[in-house]
């Protein structure tokens, strides 16, 4: 199975490469919209997988801890009678604290973990970047390096990856004393010194915000890309944007053409998940947001030539 996705994912690149821009890929072989929390809010985590597939979303992020406490069987069931694909879970280890006995903790559950999540057909799991940091940059860097290698040893045994997202406002970047990693070069530079399962979550609104172009896509390739969200931003000076105002895609300024373009381009066939953070009002009824959401993203897509 593995290798006629490569093969499709070659014959894709390669009829993009020619100037041929692909009309339509069919959901099962090509990206996919995987509903994320940020449209919802909190929700149980069956309603929220059983909202997924009632609106028509390929897919659903899973909440690691909710599925676990249900079994791999019984999850497993779920998204086969509910017709979704797992899109990504959450790392559950606070990799980056400064209290190395929470992250001795953690580390514990984490074989369980990676093994859950291969089982149900979720082999991703991300966590975000530190864009700032108390440490200095150097010994930050040398603490953060040495674990997530751990994590990738760990991972790597139930051929789980991990995708670090990096973080791109202003805000980010000088909420603590020392800058850390938040372009997305450097990011990829840093993950690929952590192993051969460690990549990005590449999203669109911190892509566009550290200023990252198409090339930086290109230079990651299908490899180091393990996930993707995308939303959109207003056009605004760079100390006036904060993270929890994005809008839908399709809303805003950035060029989520070239950005699915560039997707295309890789080869990359996993989830997309909508994540415009602060966008649904408070009062919107989850379905609303989630329909948006999906609406939206499937828009921007189609723009691209993605679907």
């Amino acid at each position: 199975m593995q290798t006629l996705l490569d093969r499709r994912a070659f014959l894709m690149t390669a009829l993009v490469a020619a100037g041929v821009r692909p009309q339509r890929l069919r959901a099962a072989e090509g990206m996919f919209v995987s509903l994320n929390g940020s449209l919802t809010r909190q929700m149980p985590w069956p309603e929220f997988a059983e909202l997924a597939s009632k609106l028509g979303y390929g897919g659903v992020d899973v909440n690691l801890a909710a599925a676990s406490a249900e079994g791999a069987e019984a999850t497993r069931q779920r998204l086969a009678r509910l017709r979704l694909r797992p899109g990504i879970a959450s790392l559950p280890v606070r990799y980056s604290s400064q209290d190395a006995a929470l992250f001795e903790e953690d580390m514990k559950g984490l074989d369980a973990a990676a093994r859950f999540a291969a089982e149900i057909g979720c082999p991703r799991m991300m966590a975000v970047l530190p864009p700032s940091s108390t440490m200095p940059k150097p010994e930050f860097r040398t603490l953060l390096k040495a674990r997530v290698q751990r994590i990738a040893e760990t991972l790597n045994r139930s051929n789980v990856r991990l995708g670090l997202e990096f973080l791109g406002p202003l805000h980010f970047r000088t909420r603590n004393p020392h800058e850390f990693i938040w372009r997305m070069d450097e990011a990829l530079a840093f993950t690929t010194e952590c192993g051969p399962n460690i990549g990005l979550t590449l999203d669109a609104w911190h892509w566009h915000h550290a200023g990252a172009t198409a090339a930086d896509i290109l230079a990651a390739g299908r490899a180091r890309i393990v996930h993707v969200h995308v939303s959109d931003a207003r056009k605004q000076p760079a100390e006036e944007v904060r993270d929890n105002a994005r809008l839908m895609p399709g809303e805003g300024i950035i060029d989520l053409t070239t950005f699915f373009e560039s997707l295309v381009k890789i080869g990359y066939t996993d989830a997309v998940s909508p994540e415009p953070i602060g966008r649904v009002p408070a009062e919107m009824p989850a379905e609303e947001g989630a329909r948006i959401g999906l609406e939206t993203t499937r828009a921007a897509m189609k723009r691209a030539g993605v679907l």
